[in-house]
């Protein structure tokens, strides 16, 4: 019995030193250049959307097709990420980045990942202007279409 005793203290302390050096280790280990997690803004009632002045004016009396497209879902997203994606401002009115996942998001002045949800209502613009979304789902209200999950698997930067 003392033979047991006297190989448990010397295994004691030394996972007792063991335990103290990770548990400080830990938390000294921290880096400042770690981001924060990413904020989903799309579940509450935070929703972009672009101001009047970059809709178009529509007249009144003017076909479907003068008058322009509406842009909804995947459409609308990524109207807003070629809208945005130069941008130099930060937060909402800032850069704009394609997630891997396919999500458009924005970093606010923490560096926190915004996600960017399309506006209710969908986004009017020309003819001319929508053309190159017209294979995206919410184009003129089309259920159908691509997503844009191929696009961010290829251009996002690591959120």
């Amino acid at each position: 019995m003392k033979a047991i005793g006297r190989l448990l203290r010397p295994l004691a302390l030394l996972l007792s030193v063991i335990l103290t050096f990770t548990s400080l280790s830990a938390c000294a280990g921290k880096s400042s250049a770690t981001l924060p997690p990413p904020v989903d803004d799309s579940r509450g009632a935070a929703v972009v959307n672009p101001s009047r002045a970059e809709q178009p004016e529509v007249k009144k009396g003017l076909s479907l097709k003068q008058k322009g497209v509406l842009l909804a879902g995947a459409a609308a997203l990524y109207y807003l990420y070629n809208q945005h994606k130069n941008s130099q401002e930060q937060g909402p009115n800032g850069q704009y980045y394609l997630s891997k996942n396919g999500r458009v998001y924005y970093r606010d002045a923490q560096h926190r990942a915004h996600y960017v949800t399309p506006p209710p209502n969908g986004i009017r613009v020309s003819e001319a202007e929508a053309r190159q979304y017209r294979n995206f789902q919410g184009y003129n209200n089309s259920p159908t279409g691509r997503d844009l999950t191929s696009l961010g698997a290829a251009t996002a930067p690591a959120m």
